[in-house]
């Protein structure tokens, strides 16, 4: 538990955002939102805080600024534990079973961020929207979306697929998909792109009571309980200006670096040292890096220092899916 400032950057179409909002709520954890804009620029983040990378949501507790949904779901579990009265993101199993959160990271990871949100965002009806947005899009997925809906037969075929192995999964009469005690990360990060892609009118045909009984119950059953959640306020927030939260970010204590550690082994793999400067970059899209300091690195996760226009500020990055590289002083001058 801890009394540091929680600051969530989003925006409310953002399928990501929901989700971590989701986490916030099951978590019962109070905070404040800034808002950005859909698309770039974002000086709030990239001005303020220093942070070149561009994906949203970011999470702020106090000095740490926590990159991707998944490595804010483990620090959240971490930092707000069942001890202190937070229900788990990973529950056990029924019956009194083990959790398996490595699994449930690997599915959100691997399943549901890549292979439910591609076939989610690339059912976007694009013609609706604005160049300057598809331009955006063009450049974070390396690809031309007003092409993509030439294949969307095959993309909604797919789709099918998938909801037809969670009604195989939900069958057996299991309240969640991990067979758990009660809602997990994997629930609701594959509530968040199912019922995201409910709303699509290419899509409406696929989420039929007939073919996906058990599927329709699950996404009902998810959807009221963060309804009770948000009703209990428990997940209280207020929105605050992008310069108020990002003073009150750098003024603020940071994690000893040993909470994450260094593991020598790994910067030996990566020809890195404490201290060095480094880029880090996502390997699918938005691929901007981000060039800090490194402070600690682990198999699980690494973290740079970078300075913004308010001051230092401790960024953390998930290991899987980004790119770790020694950057040369020169070249860190010439992007810091």
């Amino acid at each position: 538990m801890t009394n540091l400032p929680i600051v969530l950057y989003h925006y409310d179409a953002s399928p990501f955002a929901s989700k971590a909002k989701s986490m916030l709520l099951v978590k019962g954890i109070p905070h404040k939102r800034v808002s950005v804009s859909m698309r770039m620029p974002r000086p709030e983040i990239t001005d303020l805080l220093g942070l070149g990378y561009r994906r949203i949501p970011l999470l702020a507790i106090g000095n740490d600024v926590y990159c991707d949904t998944g490595l804010i779901a483990s620090v959240l579990e971490r930092r707000f534990p069942v001890t202190a009265g937070h229900p788990p993101l990973f529950p056990p199993r029924v019956g009194g079973g083990r959790t398996d959160g490595a699994l449930a990271k690997l599915l959100m990871r691997y399943w549901a961020d890549s292979a439910l949100f591609r076939l989610a965002v690339d059912s976007l009806p694009y013609a609706k929207f604005d160049q300057e947005f598809i331009q955006d899009r063009k450049e974070f997925f390396g690809e031309d979306p007003e092409t993509l809906s030439e294949n969307q037969g095959v993309r909604t075929s797919a789709i099918a697929s998938h909801l037809a192995l969670v009604e195989e999964q939900l069958a057996d009469g299991r309240q969640w998909l991990m067979d758990t005690e009660s809602v997990g990360l994997v629930d609701l990060a594959a509530h968040t792109f199912f019922t995201w892609m409910r709303r699509f009118k290419s899509l409406h045909g696929l989420f039929n009571e007939d073919s996906i009984p058990c599927t329709l119950a699950w996404i009902t059953r998810t959807t009221e309980l963060l309804k009770v959640a948000e009703g209990t306020n428990a997940a209280a927030f207020e929105e605050m200006a992008a310069e108020d939260a990002a003073k009150l970010i750098a003024s603020s204590p940071h994690e000893d670096e040993s909470t994450v550690g260094f593991e020598i082994e790994e910067g030996t793999r990566l020809s890195v040292n404490v201290g060095d400067m480094v880029s880090i970059t996502p390997v699918d899209t938005g691929p901007i890096p981000t060039v800090g300091r490194l402070l600690a690195l682990s198999r699980a996760e690494s973290v740079v220092e970078v300075t913004g226009s308010v001051g230092n500020i401790r960024f953390h990055f998930p290991r899987l899916e980004f790119v770790l590289r020694p950057v040369n002083v020169t070249q860190a001058s010439n992007r810091l």
